[in-house]
C-alpha cells in the first residue's frame, strides 16, 4: 500500500502525454488563404521541379520593340481647300468635276541641271508658250466621275490585276493611282485637256527662279508626302500647304509620280548612252510617297511603259485655255 501514490502519479503523467499527442495529430494548422486566380509565388515553386518556375512565374515579360512602318508625322493643321468644280472648255454646264487651273506665263526657263544624274543634263533653255496646269493631281472622285460616265476600263483592270478602285475607300480626295499613261490620256481627252510636256511640268514645279523643289532649294521632308514623312500611302491632294510652287501648283514633290506626254529621250547635247532612251517609255516626274530626296527633286526624270500602273503613279492635266 505504501507504493500506491507513486503508481497513481505514473498513471496521470502517462494520460497527459497521450492526450497531447492526440491533439497534435487531429488539428493540423490550416494553409495560408489565397484569392481566386492567385498563383504560387515563383520563389516557392522553385523548391519543387525547376521547370515549374517557368509555368508558375508571375513576372511580366519584357515587351519586344515594334519594327516596320514608322509612325507618321502629324498632318499639317490646315489642309488646302479641295479642288473647285469648273466646266471643261466649250461646255455650258459644270458637269465634270475638274480641278482649278494655274496659269503659267509664256517665256523661257532653264530646264535640267549640270550637277545631277546624267539624264538630267545638260541644263538648257526652253521657251514655253503660255498654258494652264491643274493645281492638284487628279483625284479618285474625279476619275470615278469619268469612269461612271464613260464606262472606261483601265489597263490594270483589263490585265486582271487590282485596279484603281482598290485604293479608293475613304480616299475620294486622294490622287487616283493604278492608272497607266494610256488611262491618263483618255481621262484628259474626256476633260477637254491634255497631259503636260516634260518642259511644262518642270517649269510649273521650279518657278521663275529655277528651284530644285517647289518650295525652294533646301530639302525638307516635312513639306511633302515623301518616304521620310512615314505615311506609306497617298494623302489628300493639296494637304501640305508648303508643298506649292511659286505658280501656285501643289504636290509637285511626292504623293504620286505624274505622267507627262513625252517619250523618254536625251536632252539636246547629251551624249551619255541610256538603253531606255527612245520611243518606247513615257516620262514620269515628281516622285511618290515612297521616294527620297533624289527622286522628288524637280529635275529628276523617270520612265516606264505606257501600260504600267502602280500604287504611286497618278497624273494631272494641262489646258491651252486659261481661266
Amino acid at each position: 500500500m505504501k507504493y500506491r501514490p507513486l503508481l497513481w502519479i505514473i498513471i496521470i503523467i502517462t494520460a497527459v502525454a497521450l492526450a497531447g499527442c492526440g491533439a497534435e495529430e487531429s488539428s493540423p494548422a490550416p494553409p495560408p488563404a489565397t484569392g481566386a486566380g492567385e498563383t504560387t509565388p515563383a520563389a516557392e515553386v522553385a523548391k519543387g521541379d525547376p521547370t515549374d518556375v517557368l509555368l508558375g512565374a508571375t513576372a511580366v515579360p519584357t515587351p519586344i520593340p515594334a519594327t516596320g512602318t514608322p509612325t507618321p508625322k502629324p498632318l499639317p493643321p490646315t489642309p488646302t481647300p479641295r479642288p473647285t468644280a469648273m466646266p471643261a472648255p466649250d461646255q455650258t454646264e459644270a458637269t465634270k468635276p475638274l480641278t482649278e487651273l494655274a496659269e503659267i506665263p509664256a517665256g523661257p526657263f532653264t530646264m535640267g541641271r549640270d550637277d545631277g544624274p546624267d539624264n538630267e543634263g545638260p541644263a538648257h533653255e526652253v521657251d514655253v508658250p503660255v498654258y494652264a496646269i491643274e493645281i492638284f493631281e487628279v483625284s479618285n472622285d474625279q476619275f470615278a466621275a469619268f469612269a461612271e460616265e464613260t464606262g472606261y476600263v483601265t489597263d490594270a483592270e483589263e490585265a486582271g490585276g487590282s485596279g484603281w478602285r482598290a485604293y479608293t475607300e475613304g480616299k475620294g480626295n486622294h490622287p487616283v493611282v493604278k492608272v497607266s499613261w494610256n488611262d491618263a490620256q483618255v481621262y484628259c481627252e474626256w476633260a477637254g485637256r491634255r497631259l503636260p510636256s516634260e518642259a511644262e511640268w518642270e517649269k510649273a514645279a521650279r518657278g521663275p527662279d529655277g528651284y530644285l523643289f517647289p518650295w525652294g532649294n533646301e530639302w525638307d521632308p516635312n513639306k511633302g508626302n515623301v518616304k521620310e514623312a512615314g505615311f506609306r500611302g497617298t494623302t489628300q491632294v493639296g494637304l501640305f500647304s508648303d508643298n506649292v510652287s511659286p505658280y501656285g501648283v501643289y504636290d509637285l514633290a511626292g504623293n504620286v509620280w505624274e505622267w507627262t506626254a513625252d517619250y523618254y529621250q536625251p536632252y539636246a547635247g547629251n551624249t551619255t548612252p541610256d538603253e531606255f532612251y527612245g520611243e518606247k517609255f513615257r516620262v514620269l516626274r515628281g516622285g511618290g510617297w515612297f521616294d527620297e530626296k533624289d527622286q522628288v527633286v524637280a529635275t529628276n526624270r523617270s520612265s516606264t511603259s505606257p501600260t504600267a500602273a502602280n500604287d504611286d503613279i497618278g497624273f494631272r492635266c494641262v489646258s491651252d485655255e486659261q481661266n
